[in-house]
């Protein structure tokens, strides 16, 4: 138990950090450092980016970058060795290595060891699949708790080697998903117990997103995200083309970059619309606010891939109701949500080009309907998408952690 009055301290196993596009985990620890948590970050794999976000540099949170590489025989027999002194719990639990790759319980019994060094109590992984795994081991050796976040891809992609999320959500202190959608997926398919399964949606810090009403915005729409199969880009070309032959005067910007690029740009050159949509590349988050400040609407037209992977709840489209732009987005997961059709935006099926650009239309030929969505959905994300209120249910969840006498789950003869 933790000494009265301490601050409450968590560790953050993340597979890469930092990532460009996961601004949620950065949102969600610079909250909890405004609120006093002292976090720990551990990265299990090396940085790959090429563009960071400005937020980045306000986390005070140290990185421990995990080694990942494990070559020498002897060097790997000397980690086991420390582990058997350092660690009590891995005499008892190192059967619980037998399933993993030596890689894995490598970088576990160095986390571990981290996690003993610094005193830590609890560890929290974001996504079900590598973080989570280790995690689950590292807590297990160092006799802590752990928790962790799923998000999308790694509750619904079919990967080649299980994921054993049934196993994850059972031995975790708690599981937090991102939309009430994915919180019944849970409980339904992997048994998740409804009182150690929660929904906490991705926040924003609303103090840096000023609302300004859409008014006599030009006719752009503007499209988020990295240009892979989930994101639906191709619809909303084709939807631009269907725009076009209607008469209907728009132009599109698409920011971000992916494996999708050719397969857009041969769209783009077949449909002939050279001027009317435009690939613009990756941008910073102060230039994506100043394009949403400037566009008639955010589109997000996802869709669910061949390999069943998906969006969960796309932050930009938080990002855009907090600024007041007007949203068409796809009933995919828990979208709609927060794109509440007729009433905060507007929601179509996925792979439906026409319905794409009817609702594109229908929002540039209504500006006080456009206005009246963007009310409603800024007020929606002050009551649900704040994230020093929803960090809050997690500080709380975290606390209890900590505070728990009781033995690990792992440690009881049934679950080992």
């Amino acid at each position: 138990m933790s000494a009265p009055n301490a601050p409450l301290a968590v560790g953050y196993v993340l597979k890469r950090y930092p990532r460009f596009s996961e601004t949620f985990v950065v949102n969600e620890i610079l909250a909890l450092e405004k609120a006093g948590v002292q976090v720990e970050i551990f990265a299990l794999g090396p940085v790959s980016e090429t563009h960071f976000q400005e937020a980045i540099s306000r986390v005070r949170a140290p990185v421990r970058r995990i080694r990942h590489q494990f070559h020498d025989t002897e060097l790997y027999w000397q980690l086991i060795v420390q582990a058997r002194k350092a660690l009590p719990a891995f005499r008892r639990l190192a059967h619980l290595a037998d399933d993993h790759d030596w890689v894995t319980v490598g970088q576990a019994l160095i986390l571990a060891m981290k996690v003993r060094a610094a005193g830590l109590k609890h560890l929290h992984a974001h996504f079900g699949t590598q973080a989570a795994t280790v995690a689950r081991l590292a807590a297990a050796f160092a006799d802590i708790h752990y928790s962790f976040t799923a998000h999308a891809k790694d509750i619904y992609h079919q990967y080649e080697e299980p994921v054993q999320l049934d196993l994850k959500i059972r031995d975790a202190a708690f599981t937090v998903t991102v939309s009430d959608y994915n919180l019944q997926y849970l409980r339904t398919h992997f048994h998740a117990d409804p009182a150690r399964s929660h929904r906490i949606y991705n926040g924003l810090d609303l103090s840096a997103f000023d609302y300004q009403p859409p008014v006599n915005r030009p006719h752009h729409v503007l499209a988020v995200g990295r240009l892979v199969e989930k994101k639906g880009f191709p619809w909303l070309v084709q939807a631009m083309a269907l725009l076009r032959d209607q008469g209907v005067d728009c132009r599109c910007t698409l920011v971000g970059d992916g494996p999708m690029r050719p397969i857009l740009q041969q769209l783009i050159d077949t449909h002939r619309l050279h001027d009317r949509v435009q690939l613009a590349g990756v941008r910073t988050l102060p230039q994506i606010t100043a394009l949403l400040r400037e566009s008639a609407m955010l589109v997000a037209p996802c869709i669910i891939s061949e390999g069943g992977d998906r969006d969960g709840l796309p932050t930009i489209l938080v990002e855009a109701m907090a600024l007041g732009t007007p949203c068409v987005s796809t009933r995919v997961v828990g979208i709609p949500e927060l794109v509440r059709d007729q009433i905060t935006g507007l929601c179509v099926p996925p792979k439906d080009a026409a319905a794409l650009a009817d609702a594109i239309a229908t929002l540039l030929a209504n500006p006080a309907r456009a206005r009246q969505m963007a009310d409603a959905a800024r007020a929606l994300v002050e009551r649900e998408y704040d994230v020093h209120h929803n960090t809050g249910q997690l500080r709380a969840l975290f606390a209890q952690s900590v505070q728990t006498v009781a033995d690990h789950p792992l440690s009881s003869p049934e679950r080992s």
